[in-house]
């Protein structure tokens, strides 16, 4: 049996972006497609895992809620890192974080892509 691929998504836009909206989707196929999936939001991307903040969120109306499509990604084992200084900056630590996400630099992200994973980045 084959290693399955895996997939980085780079996560670079926060609320302001439908490209946001794009890249949860892409993740969420990735992971209907057995991918192991791993999301590195840095920037204002980091804004997406705040507790509360993708409640309501819906950039596309043709997408899923973005906080759907984010705990398909949690549910389904994918992981999902964030920035610290990015995190940091907006004053967030590992408690304003939603369950399922890790405060984990670059390091933690090039580990995936050194294995092999294919990125893409919103």
């Amino acid at each position: 049996m084959s290693e399955k691929k895996k997939l980085v998504v780079i996560v670079t836009n926060g609320f302001n972006d439908e490209r946001s909206s794009v890249a949860w989707s892409v993740a969420n196929g990735a992971v209907g497609s057995d991918m192991e999936v791993t999301m590195f939001l840095v920037s204002s991307g980091v804004d997406w895992v705040r507790k509360g903040a993708a409640d309501q969120a819906r950039l596309n109306p043709l997408d899923p809620p973005i906080k759907d499509m984010i705990q398909t990604v949690v549910d389904n084992g994918g992981k999902i890192l964030v920035c610290p200084p990015c995190a940091g900056v907006r004053g967030y630590d590992a408690n304003d974080l939603i369950d399922g996400v890790t405060l984990a630099g670059s390091v933690a992200m090039l580990d995936v892509v050194q294995q092999g994973a294919s990125t893409l980045t919103f």
